[in-house]
């Protein structure tokens, strides 16, 4: 069994302002604590430091029992990665550095085939038996078939790119749950997973004896999963962080109480001040007419520079106001019109009108081809006109389908893509973004950018780039963005996937408030009741409506 100790750490942001201020957290051996707070507090970065991929400013880590971590970009990667390297990637550090060296020989041997060369390619390949590498092959199979369908003899090449945001997830998560590490860092693991697979987690974290430390926004795993619940509450001199030290169904309460507790402290403590200020004032007063009274007025003095050098009690952290003002815009009254659309060897062919005004949710596994119709009607539909092209700058990848989707006239579709891929906007600052403007929407003085970013809770963050955000500020500020681009049809895919509870209820408030049609995937139970009709793709290829949400689907059964 492992524990982590993590012990007065503070962290500052390249522009110097401090993130995290001496948080301090002890998760011990066999516990299952969470790691909530809004968007930007510095969740990631302390997972991030504990895992060794940051360096603290100050404050130490301690633990032991080998260390296994799930990365926040798993989910979406979109590189040349395999699947045999996104697995050596959480393997532990002697199996990662064994597959290393195979790799380099194996690629000097295709260079120069000499004796040299193969006999530094046999050594590699004991080495790689030594750490135990053909054990871990042995795992990943069990991996692969559990995540893909497909043995790892067939998977390990194919590029991850191709998985979906879910597959990836539970690649890894199997890889972890399944591996000799004793202590598991997991950054959103929920997100991208159809609920059948956030099922299977909640069941595999309860019965791991694995030291876990996890970071979610889900209330349902919460409460299923946390034995404690720790939360980062921002503060003017960075993050601090409280425990409370049970399940997350009495976390809710025991914030109120705690936010009482410490108002009441506050209030005793400006109290006292203020007394102790006027006493001084009345002594000082008093001595300039009376010698005697010098030494009462040294002892005020004293006591209110020591009463004041042991600071005031912890401040009430300031809620969250994020508010959304999406307005969309009259369309056509059938606003998407689906004639034998069948996504290429995804779903089978369906037929579907969705009326100006209404909310869609998609629902399904993950890997049926929700994001793909998504994407389909992002592009304007089968053969768009000039009006139906995507606000914003980025235009999505072709989908290869047969029959015919349409949009009506005056529906201009936006799209908020689920892995946040937006390589035009990561090297800029958000208010330069929202200065510029661009061809779909109009360039703001700085002063009107920075009350929309205050708006979405971001104007901290106003000079940061897009690229440095966290995913929950990168996920308000493209809601911020299809806001601003006259968007009358809003294309949502897992948009909660990365927000914390506030700003999904704001999201929700916004789109009750749209003028407009909303179609979104989601896999969000909570998020999915604000929804009027459901759209389901169906484990046998068959896309389907139903009246309730359908949460059962299994797999897509096709040739893998």
């Amino acid at each position: 069994m492992g524990h982590v100790d993590i012990n007065a750490i503070s962290y500052s942001l390249p522009d110097g302002r401090p993130l995290l201020g001496e948080v301090s957290l002890r998760v011990g051996e066999g516990a299952k604590v969470a790691l909530i707070g809004p968007n930007g507090t510095g969740k990631t970065t302390l997972l991030r430091i504990v895992s060794g991929d940051l360096d603290a400013h100050d404050g130490a880590v301690t633990r032991s029992g080998g260390l296994g971590v799930m990365r926040q970009f798993i989910g979406k990667v979109r590189d040349d990665t395999t699947v045999r390297d996104l697995l050596v990637s959480v393997a532990p550090p002697a199996v990662r550095a064994a597959a290393q060296a195979v790799d380099a020989a194996e690629l000097a041997m295709m260079e120069q085939d000499d004796e040299k060369t193969q006999m530094a390619y046999a050594q590699a390949l004991a080495d790689w038996a030594d750490a135990g590498g053909y054990e871990h092959e042995t795992l990943w199979d069990v991996c692969t078939v559990a995540a893909l369908g497909v043995p790892y003899e067939k998977a390990q090449w194919r590029a991850v790119r191709t998985l979906s945001g879910g597959e990836q997830k539970r690649l890894v998560l199997e890889a972890l749950l399944r591996g000799p590490e004793e202590v598991l860092l997991l950054d959103e693991p929920d997100n991208y997973l159809d609920v059948p697979t956030k099922r299977w987690l909640e069941e595999q974290l309860i019965g791991s004896p694995k030291t876990v430390l996890f970071v979610s926004h889900d209330r349902e795993l919460l409460d299923r999963v946390a034995t404690r619940v720790a939360t980062l509450e921002p503060g003017a001199a960075g993050s601090t962080l409280w425990v409370h030290p049970a399940g997350f169904a009495t976390y809710p309460q025991a914030r109120i109480d705690r936010n009482a507790k410490l108002e009441e402290l506050r209030r005793r403590w400006d109290e006292e001040h203020a007394k102790l200020k006027a006493l001084v004032l009345m002594y000082k007063t008093k001595a300039a007419y009376n010698d005697g009274l010098a030494s009462r007025y040294q002892a005020a003095k004293t006591r209110l520079a020591k009463f004041e050098e042991a600071c005031p009690p912890e401040a009430v952290a300031a809620e969250q106001n994020v508010r959304m003002r999406l307005t969309g815009g009259r369309t056509a009254k059938r606003a998407v019109i689906i004639e034998g659309l069948e996504l290429t060897g995804l779903m089978k062919p369906f037929d579907l009108e969705v009326w100006y005004g209404e909310r869609v949710a998609v629902l399904g596994s993950n890997g049926s081809g929700k994001s793909h119709f998504l994407r389909l009607l992002a592009r304007g539909g089968s053969d768009p006109d000039i009006e139906h092209r995507p606000v914003g700058d980025v235009v999505p990848a072709p989908v290869e389908h047969t029959g015919v989707a349409r949009l009506g006239s005056r529906v201009r579709p936006g799209w908020f893509a689920q892995t946040h891929e937006h390589p035009e906007l990561s090297t800029r600052t958000l208010l330069e973004i929202l200065h510029r403007g661009d061809e779909h929407r109009a360039g703001k003085p700085r002063d009107e950018a920075a009350r929309a970013l205050d708006r979405y809770g971001l104007a901290r963050s106003s000079e940061q780039t897009f690229a440095s955000l966290s995913g929950g500020q990168q996920a308000r500020f493209q809601i911020l963005l299809l806001e601003l681009s006259g968007a009358t049809m809003l294309l949502l895919d897992e948009p909660t996937d990365n927000l914390d509870l506030h700003s999904a209820e704001a999201l929700e408030e916004g789109l009750a408030a749209f003028d407009g049609t909303v179609l979104a995937v989601t896999h969000d139970r909570w998020f999915a009741r604000g929804f009027d009709r459901f759209l389901v793709f169906g484990e046998d290829g068959g896309v389907y409506e139903a009246d309730e949400p359908v949460w059962d689907e299994g797999r897509v059964r096709r040739v893998r």
